[in-house]
């Protein structure tokens, strides 16, 4: 059943309708650069935006292959174009490789400052001292209807009512990727991405994130691994029903013509090889409002096998 407001017929409803598996499609990023900018987003929104085009287009340039995502935030609520300027943004930097994550905040005047990163050092998880340390996670909810509409309609509502019990641990943000998972969601710094969100479930999202843990039902992965890395991940996460966060890293993968295999670690030295292929997904349907209907795939794993360490032979006397 679609839910209030969206149309059986939309991508959200129909991939929810379909069962989607939802792991392995969070957007890719080793670093996340978050911009308050009030005001409307087009679908192109560092460029449609009321930041200003050729620092979101310089903004953009700059962080094209360095691992750096940008994404514009914004408070939850009315959105119109009559917003007064603001003299000072709210920016969040974070990097959200396991064992090396941190959330730094600041204040700029101008987003132009925003050009004096190093964006190679930020995507490498360099700290450049550009604000002050942030312990508290922070969730992102896409309501960019501009790219589709289904993020509107089901993620302003959810960042409405969250923003009334977390604050300003709640912002609504541009296209985070997966529109036909809507409500989509990004928590800050560790970098998991989640969909289908609803009151309930984000809040405790954000709870057990404060308690340096990950929630792995609705989790689409973690930015800083490819598709099958995330797949994987998450995998373990289940069979040995592992929550910190960080307990968890992705060291090695490998392709193969009928799938691909990937070495998930834990930091307590246990190890486990991940196989899993990469399927198409029928019917047909539309993975976002706006396209044609196509055949998605997804990644699918066919096993998960523990690393046994091999025992040293004895030395003769």
């Amino acid at each position: 059943m679609a839910k209030a407001g969206v149309r059986e017929t939309a991508c959200s409803a129909v991939s929810a309708a379909l069962g989607e598996p939802m792991a392995g499609t969070a957007a890719a990023a080793s670093t996340w650069l978050c911009i308050e900018q009030p005001g409307p987003y087009g679908a192109d929104a560092l460029l449609e935006s009321h930041l200003d085009h050729a620092v979101g287009a310089e903004l953009a340039r700059r962080a094209k292959d360095s691992g750096v995502r940008i994404q514009l935030i914004r408070r939850p609520g009315r959105h119109a174009d009559d917003h007064h300027a603001l003299t000072h943004r709210q920016v969040f930097l974070a990097h959200t490789r396991p064992g090396a994550t941190w959330l730094e905040r600041a204040e700029v005047a101008d987003p132009e400052e925003l050009l004096d990163l190093d964006f190679a050092a930020a995507g490498a998880g360099v700290s450049q001292a550009f604000g002050v340390r942030d312990e508290r996670p922070l969730l992102l909810v896409c309501t960019n209807g501009r790219r589709d509409v289904c993020c509107a309609l089901l993620g302003r509502p959810v960042a409405h009512e969250l923003v009334r019990e977390y604050g300003d641990a709640v912002w609504e943000s541009t296209h985070t990727g997966g529109h036909r998972f809507a409500p989509t969601g990004v928590l800050l710094p560790t970098g998991y991405l989640y969909g289908r969100l609803d009151l309930a479930f984000a809040g405790q999202v954000l709870e057990r994130a404060a308690a340096g843990e990950v929630v792995v039902d609705r989790c689409r992965g973690r930015s800083v691994w490819s598709p099958p890395g995330q797949v994987a991940e998450l995998a373990v996460r289940e069979r040995i029903d592992e929550v910190a966060a960080d307990a968890l890293t992705v060291e090695v993968e490998e392709e193969y013509d009928d799938g691909w295999r990937a070495r998930v670690t834990s930091r307590d030295g246990r190890a486990w090889w991940v196989r899993g292929q990469e399927r198409e997904l029928r019917p047909e349907r539309r993975t976002s409002c706006a396209k044609a209907p196509v055949t998605p795939t997804a990644h699918i794993v066919t096993g998960v096998d523990e690393i046994v360490p091999a025992i040293a032979a004895p030395v003769a006397p």
